[in-house]
C-alpha cells in the first residue's frame, strides 16, 4: 500500500537506466497478472534479478479509486528497486496522473502495449495500442513533460506486427517521444504458442539507438543467453521461467530447496494469501516432485498444511 510509506525522502530510488549502462544483460522480472507482487518480487531479486515490474495496474480505476491503488500496488522503501509499474492506459493524462501518484515510490513506468487478452484489447488497452503509433507516442511524451523526475523511467512494452515496418516504426515513434527502453515479445496479437520471432527482435534492435529488451519463451539462464546472442537485446525479460524457478537468473536448473525456503519466510512475513502462497509453491515444485506428490501436494488447503508437508518430506 502506498499508504504504508510516509517519508517518501527515505525510498531508496534508483536510475533504471544504469543497469542498460553496465555492459551486462539486464535480467527483468514480467509483469505477471496476481504473481510479480512485492513478496515474489522480493525472492527473485535474492537470486540475481536485475529489475521488477508490477502487475499491470489500469491506470484510471488507480487514479480514481485509494481501495485499488492500497490492493494494487505494494513496496517497500529499502529492497524492492529498481521497480516499474506497468499501467494499462489509452489516455495520456490519466497516464500522467497514474505516474504521478508511484514516482515517488518507484523508478519508472511501463505502458502496457502488449496484453492480448480480449477484455483489454476491447477495453483498448494492452495489445490494440500497436495500431496507434501516434496515442503512444503522445502518452509518452506526455509522462516525460509531467515528471520532474529525469532519472524516472518510461518504457513500453509490445507485440509485434505481421508487417514488421509497422513494428519499427513504432518503435521509432516512441524513441521520439522519449522512450527510455522498449520490450519486445516476439509474437503477434494472434500467435499464443507459436515460436517466438526472435528475428524480428534483432531488427528492431538495430533500428533502434535505445535498449530494447527481449521476451517470450526464456525458460532457463542459457535460454537468456542464446535468445541475447540471437536478438543483440540489451536485456531479457522472463515470466513463466521464473515462476518454476525464481532462481533462474543465478544459474540454477531447477528451485533449490534454499530459494523455497526463501519463498516461506518471505511470503509468511509479508503475509502473503494463502491461495497465492500455495500456487507459487505449485509452480516452484512442479520439475521436483511426483505425480504422487503433486497430487497430495497441489490439494492441501492451509498454510499450516503446507508448512507441515514441507517439514516432514523436504525438512523445509
Amino acid at each position: 500500500m502506498i499508504g504504508d510509506i510516509r517519508e517518501t525522502k527515505e525510498c531508496q530510488l534508483k536510475d533504471p537506466m544504469d543497469l542498460f549502462h553496465s555492459g551486462q544483460v539486464v535480467k527483468i522480472c514480467a509483469p505477471m497478472v496476481r504473481y510479480s507482487k512485492l513478496a515474489f518480487r522480493t525472492l527473485v531479486r535474492k537470486y540475481s534479478c536485475d529489475l521488477c515490474y508490477t502487475p499491470m495496474i489500469v491506470a484510471a480505476d488507480f487514479v480514481r479509486s485509494a481501495k485499488a491503488r492500497d490492493s494494487e500496488f505494494t513496496t517497500n522503501k529499502v529492497g524492492d528497486h529498481p521497480l516499474i509499474v506497468q499501467f494499462a492506459a489509452k489516455e495520456a493524462q490519466v497516464l500522467c496522473d497514474a505516474a504521478r501518484i508511484v514516482c515517488p515510490f518507484a523508478d519508472g513506468i511501463d505502458l502496457n502495449c502488449g496484453c492480448p487478452q480480449r477484455w483489454a484489447i476491447s477495453e483498448g488497452y494492452g495489445a490494440c495500442l500497436i495500431n496507434k503509433p501516434e496515442l503512444v507516442k503522445d502518452m509518452v511524451r506526455h509522462v516525460r513533460s509531467q515528471i520532474d523526475n529525469p532519472k524516472f523511467s518510461v518504457s513500453i512494452k509490445i507485440r509485434i506486427h505481421e508487417d514488421l515496418k509497422r513494428t519499427v516504426d513504432l518503435c521509432q515513434k516512441a524513441e521520439a517521444a522519449g522512450v527510455s527502453w522498449i520490450t519486445v515479445h516476439g509474437r503477434s496479437i494472434e500467435e499464443r504458442h507459436q515460436p517466438v520471432h526472435y528475428d524480428a527482435i534483432k531488427i528492431i534492435k538495430q533500428s533502434m539507438s535505445i535498449p530494447i529488451v527481449a521476451n517470450g519463451d526464456i525458460k532457463t539462464l542459457k535460454d537468456a543467453e542464446n535468445v541475447h546472442h540471437l536478438t543483440e537485446a540489451d536485456g531479457v525479460m522472463v515470466a513463466r521461467g521464473l515462476l518454476a524457478n525464481p532462481a533462474m537468473f543465478a544459474g540454477y536448473e531447477e528451485t533449490p530447496f534454499q530459494c523455497i525456503q526463501d519463498w516461506v519466510d518471505i511470503a509468511l512475513e509479508h503475509g502473503t494469501p494463502f491461495t497465492c502462497f500455495h500456487h507459487h509453491l505449485m509452480y516452484m515444485m512442479e520439475r521436483i516432485t511426483s505425480k504422487q506428490e503433486k497430487k497430495v501436494f497441489n490439494v492441501l488447503s492451509s498454510t499450516s498444511a503446507v508448512l507441515d508437508y514441507l517439514n516432514d518430506h523436504y525438512g523445509v
